[in-house]
């Protein structure tokens, strides 16, 4: 973690209970050393901090982007806060738009809020963990003419798939020819731990040897 915006987002998200290391079995099977839950950013204070963290990594990153589009559902609010945090902290008023998950036939109509769909879009989700919710923003991205500029995510796990040697972040990146900007990676909760030291440096290092990118 060499960005300020990074150190200050472990913190928040251990602060606030969203990162917490130990023993936890995931959907996958894999008894993990951390788990990361964006649901915990639950209050006003926690996600214009979230915000402010999502708008400093794509700043950071030279992105070329017209507008954001969150990916129902946790999707939603952080391109919300991020669109806001965008314009209150880095003078960038740009439009933002999210997904239904299921279209509207009534009012409005359709399966799209927002700002229509046009231009270079930027996906903001939490994690990719299969890759499902970004595959199908793409798909509603270019449906409507527009096109896919990157996605930025919270995390970045950097750990191979059940049947792949590349990560879930890695496989979209090759796919689609976008860049995957994360606040915080593997490597940088790794950081972390080795600082403090003990059992739970030591789990994350015998994770990263058998799950890992490249292990």
């Amino acid at each position: 973690m060499t960005e300020p915006h990074q150190r200050e987002f472990i913190e928040l998200c251990l602060r606030l209970g969203v990162l917490r290391f130990g023993t936890f079995q995931l959907k996958s099977g894999r008894d993990s050393p951390y788990f990361f839950n964006a649901g915990m950013f639950n209050t006003g204070a926690a996600v214009a901090a979230v915000g402010r963290a999502y708008s400093a990594a794509i700043t950071a990153s030279d992105v070329a982007f017209d507008m954001l589009f969150g990916p129902a559902y946790k999707g939603i609010p952080l391109a919300t806060v991020t669109a806001a945090s965008l314009a209150a902290d880095h003078d960038l008023n740009v439009p933002f738009a999210f997904n239904r998950k299921e279209a509207k036939d009534h009012g409005e109509g359709g399966k799209i809020i927002g700002g229509p769909l046009q231009g270079r879009v930027l996906i903001v989700d939490d994690v990719i963990t299969a890759g499902t919710a970004i595959r199908e923003s793409i798909e509603i991205i270019r449906a409507a003419k527009a096109h896919p500029a990157g996605v930025v995510l919270a995390l970045d796990r950097q750990e191979r798939g059940a049947e792949s040697h590349l990560s879930a972040v890695q496989e979209v990146g090759e796919q689609f020819g976008i860049p995957v900007i994360p606040i915080l990676t593997l490597a940088d909760l790794m950081a972390h731990t080795a600082v403090r030291g003990g059992a739970d440096h030591a789990r994350m290092l015998a994770y990263r040897a058998k799950y890992g990118i490249g292990a």
